[in-house]
């Protein structure tokens, strides 16, 4: 089985993604949804974490470019970003939201020299616009960022746009496709449903 597959399935039984196609979410942004996505959840899972990381070690394999510094995206990239990074014995660190707000206001956390090409860890891409941020920071602090690697992705049109306009690539581990397969492979919705689901993210 294709870890793209069982990453997917996992990110389903541990609840990190809902799907719901009679009442949906709300986001933050305020947008309704029928996905709801909180790949935290995946930190109390061992075997999950494991397998993400393999699933990350493996893309970075197919890399042209092999990274120098592992960095995480703020606040869930985090702790993939550390694990990976131990595993791949190689430097770490993180870039903030924003300025911290007292002391050297740093945005990036760590050491991070001029040149070095880093790889950017996400938990999950949508609009693509934190992940880009991110990203932006590493390359003005003077990093060569190589690529973005999320968990997951909505596939939103929009996010691919935004990345081809900042000349960033990037990849996810399982994505939102990937989740209506497994669904409707389980009885869980039918085809209707699944043609709603990818209606409301072509939509978007």
């Amino acid at each position: 089985m294709e870890l793209n597959h069982e990453i997917a399935r996992d990110l389903l039984s541990i609840q990190a993604v809902q799907i719901k196609t009679d009442s949906y979410f709300t986001w933050t942004s305020g947008i309704k949804s029928p996905i709801y996505c909180d790949n935290r959840l995946t930190m109390s899972y061992p075997a999950v974490r494991k397998k993400i990381m393999k699933a990350f070690i493996q893309k970075i394999k197919k890399m042209d470019e092999k990274p120098d510094v592992i960095a995480g995206c703020a606040t869930a990239g985090i702790p993939h970003a550390a694990w990976l990074a131990e595993g791949m014995e190689l430097p770490m660190i993180y870039v903030r939201s924003k300025p911290k707000g007292h002391g050297k206001e740093n945005l990036i956390e760590g050491t991070l020299e001029k040149g070095q090409k880093v790889l950017v860890i996400e938990d999950l891409i949508s609009t693509g616009g934190s992940s880009i941020k991110a990203a932006q920071a590493v390359q003005e602090h003077g990093g060569k960022v190589i690529d973005i690697l999320s968990i997951f992705t909505y596939g939103l049109d929009k996010a691919k746009q935004q990345f081809l306009n900042a000349r960033l690539s990037y990849q996810s581990l399982t994505n939102y496709d990937e989740v209506l397969h497994i669904l409707v492979e389980d009885g869980k919705i039918d085809d209707n449903e699944r043609k709603q689901l990818e209606a409301w993210r072509n939509e978007l």
